[in-house]
């Protein structure tokens, strides 16, 4: 089976994830070159930075050379699906960092923390150092609450259902209480057609 790109130019768009660029890393920050180089490898890690420094420039997506980009990675892009810089590409969207299209790319700008799975592919002492760095980074329960009610009433808005928007957060990780929190104040505050939302707890 061929790769599904198949052009020699195709267009990278923006990934629009709230959540995640909220709450996730810049692909050149120190955390994605510490923790995720490790995950990733080393081309596909150079391989987002690139497409991350490209949509700082052009925020509304960028026409990109193929075998152009592949040369500045030291890889070469020959056609099939064995060739290295296809199999960067993978790579990349098997993480869920980008997805491939027939004809473009769609890229997100940031990328999330690892989870405890892609934690226990580092070595001992970047796991510990990761524990320490998390710990500080660690957000109140309240903080969460209103981020994860600004994030479920944003999908809501677009259309999406209850229940589908608390299965979302499930599947990012978030705990079930806060989630079902999240998702009952966001389809309320729907209901009643607030314009901009007040994120504080509501009376009791």
């Amino acid at each position: 089976m061929s790769h599904p790109l198949t052009d020699a130019t195709v267009r990278v768009v923006p990934w629009h994830d709230p959540l995640v660029e909220e709450l996730g890393h810049d692909p050149r920050s120190s955390y994605v070159e510490r923790y995720w180089l490790g995950v990733l490898g080393p081309t596909a890690t150079w391989l987002v930075r690139r497409l991350a420094e490209r949509l700082e420039a052009e925020p509304d997506g960028f026409d990109l050379d193929l075998a152009a980009l592949a040369a500045e990675l030291g890889v070469g892009h020959r056609q099939g699906r064995n060739a290295p810089f296809l199999r960067t590409l993978d790579r990349c969207a098997r993480f869920g960092i980008l997805e491939v299209r027939s004809r473009s790319l769609r890229i997100r700008r940031r990328l999330p923390p690892l989870t405890n799975h892609q934690l226990e592919r580092l070595p001992l002492h970047l796991r510990r150092a990761h524990e320490v760095e998390a710990g500080r980074e660690e957000r109140t329960v309240e903080e969460l609450r209103e981020r994860a009610r600004g994030f479920a009433l944003s999908l809501i808005d677009q259309g999406w259902d209850p229940a589908r928007t608390e299965a979302e957060l499930h599947a990012r990780g978030l705990h079930p209480a806060l989630a079902h929190d999240a998702v009952t104040w966001a389809a309320a505050h729907h209901q009643r057609g607030l314009g901009a939302p007040d994120l504080a707890p509501p009376a009791a």
